[in-house]
């Protein structure tokens, strides 16, 4: 690894050896970030080299963990285009209203990025077999990279998951398990079969390398808005992983010299009233979220009663002058149809909750008209068939069509 130099635990800065298998820290069992000798990538890597590179999320070798290019486990995970919104953003007042589009990654959502680089390193550093809860496209990632890879993938999910979900995953070939729980609970299986299973588990921050690899998402979004970055970033926050990850690029970013400014975007951690753990927490200013009860939302990524990077969230979202906010479920689908039908971008329900988000804003005068706004749309649509209802009019070929009628309806 000639640019890491060692891993450092985000609580309690105790320190970890790089091109070892690592999950938490030891000590008080909280997330690791990797860390890179910046001062040397500031020596090595000129903004320049990118030039000609190919675009994809590896073009930032550099500034990814693994030594040997040889591991990388791709599905050609392509830079995502920044689409501006004009009518959508005149429905809110929003002169630069703009969606990064993750749903074109492979497997349809941002997830790719996460798991592209966790089992890279997973191969890198010689595991065989991976495992991890999901509320969705995490677990469809992983089964897709693991068989890209040849490992084996086990994933066990809340009942209810959305049933594209379940069959991506068992598409790709992997264990598949619903459980009558929450992803929390999900997770505790994967914890206690890992002595049993002899399995390395994946889930979102209990591994360092999801994280480097949703750091991208910062990355990218800097060299397309030619290293300014925009005045607000609207995420849907379930385990918050991508914006952990944004800020963190931001921090490397800003050490290289790279940014033409030091203003950073002000960070919105978006969540849904049935499941915000991390509202609650920004709101009464403390330092960890306390778990959801009974969480509740379509928006099945965001469906997270508790995360272990949630200091990390509130830490981020913080510093950034930013705000933690909810919309309200019922609101939902209504937003994902504005933001559908105004643009024909397959915008998925967790986007739409940061619509709902954003209409707050403006209402309470923090974003201005002339602000530059960038949400993410993280996944795509038509893999959340159950938050569109479909209830079609019916034509019956044995009678006359009644064009006028069809017009009025």
């Amino acid at each position: 690894m000639p640019f890491v130099t060692h891993l450092e635990c985000a609580n309690c800065q105790s320190e970890y050896p790089a091109g070892e298998v690592h999950g938490l820290c030891t000590k008080c069992s909280r997330p690791l970030w990797v860390r890179y000798d910046l001062g040397l990538i500031k020596k090595e890597f000129p903004k320049k080299a990118l030039f000609g590179r190919p675009p994809t999320l590896w073009r930032y070798l550099e500034l990814l963990p693994l030594e040997n290019p040889a591991n990388i486990v791709s599905l050609t995970e392509t830079i995502t285009p920044i689409l501006p919104v004009t009518r959508l953003g005149a429905e809110f007042g929003l002169d630069n209203l703009l969606i990064k589009d993750e749903s074109r990654l492979p497997t349809g959502s941002f997830k790719a990025r996460g798991m592209a680089m966790a089992v890279t390193m997973a191969k890198e550093l010689g595991l065989k077999r991976l495992a991890a809860p999901t509320a969705g496209n995490a677990g469809g990632a992983l089964a897709a990279y693991a068989a890209r890879a040849g490992m084996e993938s086990w994933v066990f999910m809340p009942e209810d998951t959305p049933i594209i979900n379940q069959k991506e995953c068992l598409l790709h070939g992997a264990n598949v398990y619903a459980v009558n729980g929450l992803i929390d609970d999900c997770g505790k299986l994967v914890r206690e079969g890992m002595s049993e299973m002899g399995w390395f588990d994946v889930s979102t921050l209990k591994e360092p390398y999801r994280i480097e690899g949703k750091k991208t998402m910062g990355l990218e979004l800097a060299e397309q808005f030619e290293w300014e970055l925009p005045d607000w970033i609207l995420y849907p926050t379930g385990g918050g992983t991508g914006l952990i990850g944004m800020w963190k690029a931001f921090d490397e970013l800003e050490a290289l010299g790279w940014l033409k400014n030091s203003k950073r975007p002000k960070m919105v951690s978006c969540q849904s009233d049935g499941c915000a753990p991390i509202v609650k927490a920004f709101e009464s200013g403390a330092r960890h979220a306390k778990r959801v009860d009974n969480a509740t939302t379509i928006a099945s990524g965001l469906r997270v009663p508790q995360a272990v990077g949630d200091f990390m969230i509130l830490e981020a979202v913080r510093e950034s002058g930013g705000v933690a906010m909810s919309s309200p479920e019922r609101d939902i689908s209504r937003w994902m149809g504005l933001a559908n039908s105004k643009e024909g971008l397959a915008v998925c329900p967790e986007t739409a909750v940061c619509l709902g988000v954003l209409d707050q804003l403006m209402g309470q005068g923090k974003v201005k008209p002339k602000d530059r706004v960038l949400i993410f749309n993280t996944g795509a649509a038509q893999k959340y068939p159950e938050s569109v209802k479909a209830d079609l009019p019916r034509i019956d070929l044995s009678q006359p069509v009644d064009w006028h009628a069809l017009l009025s309806a």
